[in-house]
């Protein structure tokens, strides 16, 4: 009877096995798309001569480039040149994150390793004509440290594209200070190019409201702890729909203000630490105390705040003004690490 039960054990477990590895073979696959888009190979190529690429061609030239060849995008069909570029020719964008050495003498040395630069810029004219790239600052600066004279480089007429770039940067992901000071210093420059539209209308270039603010605020204290207020100003701050020049005046005031109640902040923490509190989520349980709309829950669909910017500044400021230390319980913070370790 043990004997037959058990054969029948390992019949059904092998009967499961077959299932289980089909299951493991397939986890991870991605569905293909379910009609097929873009151009088909005869439509990529572009001749070298033809009027669409004539403005980047003497480009390149009165640049001392050489233009390799130039195709068409297989997906959206816009004209892209592949060519070979001076060095000192192309400059990165001057609202991108900031260079780190660090990582453009360890790129350098990789490259040098490796005895080829694989990877062409992505160049586009700037302003006044100069040639930009925006996302290659790390390959120019290595480039500069090998000595070399020229580098490759995708170029592409659409000016835009310089910024747009942020959103298909996911190679070395940028963190809140990187992504709100490239977002504010691409709004300021569309600013002065641009100073007539709507802020509203980059809603995509800077992804979200929130990271203009932080920007301006980064600009003023590199140091400032973005991560603690950034679920306060998502549901609170939107692009606005005065012009782009107007909108950044009054997020100037909004970051000063920011920082005026981080500054309180800092000194509730310091008492709290004093009275013998040493927890590493101090900052975020005193910002989520003073945050007026931290129980509120946005519903599906629903893009209006719960209160304008501007209102729940003056709330945050007066509940960090009258903060009582002495209501702080170990408890209370032992409920912050634990949804701090739920959030990681």
């Amino acid at each position: 009877m043990a004997a037959a039960k058990a054969k029948a054990k390992a019949k059904t477990k092998s009967a499961r096995t077959p299932k289980t590895s089909k299951l493991k073979r397939t986890r991870g696959r991605l569905a293909p798309g379910a009609t097929a888009r873009g151009l088909d190979a005869a439509q990529v190529a572009i001749p070298m001569d033809s009027a669409e690429i004539a403005d980047v061609v003497a480009l390149v030239r009165s640049a001392g480039g050489a233009t390799i060849g130039a195709y068409r995008d297989p997906l959206g069909g816009r004209p892209l040149v592949l060519a070979s570029l001076p060095l000192s020719a192309v400059q990165p964008t001057p609202f991108q994150r900031d260079l780190s050495p660090t990582h453009a003498k360890r790129l350098a040395l990789k490259i040098d390793e490796a005895a080829v630069f694989l990877d062409p810029l992505i160049v586009v004219r700037g302003e006044d004509g100069r040639l930009w790239t925006p996302n290659g600052r790390h390959r120019l600066a290595a480039g500069k440290v090998l000595g070399l004279k020229q580098i490759t480089a995708l170029i592409s007429p659409d000016e835009t594209l310089a910024y747009r770039i942020l959103a298909l940067n996911t190679e070395k992901a940028h963190n809140l200070r990187d992504r709100s000071l490239e977002v504010i210093r691409m709004a300021r420059s569309l600013a002065k190019r641009h100073g007539t539209s709507k802020e509203a209308q980059y809603s995509a270039e800077f992804e979200s409201a929130e990271l203009v603010t932080l920007g301006i605020v980064y600009e003023k204290s590199s140091r400032f702890a973005g991560g603690a207020y950034s679920s306060f100003l998502k549901k609170v701050d939107r692009f606005s729909e005065r012009t782009l020049a107007a909108s950044l005046r009054e997020r100037e005031g909004y970051a000063s203000r920011l920082l005026q109640i981080d500054a309180q902040a800092k000194k509730i923490i310091d008492t709290l630490q004093k009275r013998g509190f040493k927890s590493p989520y101090l900052r975020s349980y005193v910002v989520a105390r003073i945050n007026p709309v931290r129980f509120h829950k946005s519903k599906k669909g629903d893009t209006k705040p719960p209160m304008p910017l501007a209102q729940a500044l003056t709330r945050m400021a007066a509940a960090a003004k009258n903060f009582k230390v002495e209501s702080v319980s170990s408890k209370d913070l032992a409920w912050v690490a634990v949804g701090a370790g739920a959030q990681e």
